[in-house]
């Protein structure tokens, strides 16, 4: 079985975070959603868990939530198939109300853009050629 990811990412207003990453194309498991949480699907392996501050507090001990519109606490890099894809999902986060986050960067195996959420999670789409990837031993 492959392993799979659950990213936790705190929010302040849930109903408008899933309208935001419905109109990037984001679907959402009802089986765990509720008025504190969701999960976020990303592909069959990957999934983002977008909790309320105060359910993402149950996780967190005592530690303080960081206030990702003045600090950037992570990276979140997701693989798309073409350029074009990183295009179309940046241009729909901005139109959603996303603010761009860095200019785009061409490195021609590699090109990315960014943008930053509701809620100031900085998010990077890429595509990499394949091919330049060689494989590890």
């Amino acid at each position: 079985m492959p392993r799979k990811i659950f990213v936790n990412l705190p929010i302040r207003d849930l109903k408008k975070s899933m309208e935001f990453f419905g109109k990037l194309g984001f679907k959402f498991n009802p089986q765990f959603t509720d008025e504190t949480a969701t999960s976020m699907i990303i592909s069959d392996d990957i999934y983002v868990m977008l909790l309320t501050h105060e359910k993402f507090r149950t996780f967190i001990a005592n530690k303080e939530i960081a206030d990702s519109t003045k600090t950037t606490e992570a990276l979140i890099a997701l693989s798309f198939d073409s350029r074009e894809e990183v295009d179309k999902l940046v241009d729909a986060a901005i139109a959603a109300g996303g603010k761009p986050f860095r200019e785009p960067a061409d490195h021609g195996f590699m090109y990315e853009r960014s943008f930053e959420d509701l809620d100031g999670h900085v998010w990077e789409p890429f595509w990499m050629d394949s091919s330049f990837v060689q494989p590890q031993a």
